[in-house]
């Protein structure tokens, strides 16, 4: 959670407005975050400000204490599930009362921190595969061409056992893993990235767990087949951590 004034991810994130996505303000976002994981598609469809969910325990008193009070996106909600059940999604489901939890309003207020942007999140499903989160970004294509920021929030490894301390030297399996993605991702190697279970070293010890990876599939997706990446941070906390972060765009971009 890139709460820590120090890390440079925070910084990153703060500087997003200015280097990385200057003079545009998205009409709305659909986040996808790692920390909302269901067993179909979830939208959820907020009409007022969003709720912020304290999804974690033990921090500081004054973190539970940030609101994050982001208007709802009732429409960008609607027109996902459309897309979804367009292209074979069985099943959407609508959640009425769910706000935004951490892994959607941490990097959200220091990207944004007017909370003035319509925001609606998307659901992962962990038990379903890389390809199949892909599908889902591949879907929901269209929405870049409508003012929609699509942002894949999770980590590129999250292994929360294996963190030693904050200053901690960069692990080799978590360096192994984390440079084989950033390869594959860079040389456009999509197909491996949506089978990295199997193809990138350490995986199972990178990600024990793949929620926190598969937001990266539908971001990819989103951007088109052939989609172009740019690394545009790299960084890392507890020697287990990647922060890296990648922007996605259409070939014709």
């Amino acid at each position: 959670m890139a709460t820590n004034e120090s890390l440079p991810a925070r910084h990153f994130l703060k500087s997003w407005k200015e280097k990385v996505f200057p003079h545009v303000t998205p009409k709305s976002i659909l986040i996808i975050s790692g920390h909302w994981d269901t067993s179909v598609p979830s939208v959820n469809v907020i009409s007022d400000r969003n709720d912020t969910i304290y999804d974690f325990h033990g921090f500081p008193e004054p973190l539970y204490q940030i609101k994050y009070p982001a208007p709802g996106a009732p429409e960008l909600a609607k027109r996902v599930k459309e897309l979804l059940l367009e292209s074979g999604f069985n099943r959407v489901d609508e959640d009425k009362t769910r706000g935004l939890d951490h892994g959607a309003w941490v990097p959200l207020m220091l990207m944004y921190p007017e909370a003035n942007i319509p925001v609606c999140q998307l659901s992962v499903q962990s038990d379903r595969d890389g390809t199949y989160h892909y599908n889902m970004g591949r879907a929901l294509a269209p929405l870049k061409e409508e003012g929609v920021l699509i942002i894949g929030s999770g980590t590129a490894t999250h292994n929360l056992k294996a963190m030693g301390p904050e200053d901690s030297s960069v692990a080799s399996w978590a360096s192994e893993f984390d440079t084989w993605i950033k390869d594959a991702i860079l040389q456009g190697r999509y197909e491996d990235v949506n089978h990295f279970a199997e193809k990138a070293p350490n995986a199972k010890k990178a990600h024990p767990l793949p929620d926190h990876f598969y937001p990266m599939h539908v971001a990819i997706g989103a951007a088109g087949e052939d989609a172009k990446a740019n690394l545009i941070h790299h960084s890392w906390s507890h020697g287990a951590i990647s922060y890296a972060s990648y922007q996605f765009t259409s070939a014709a971009s």
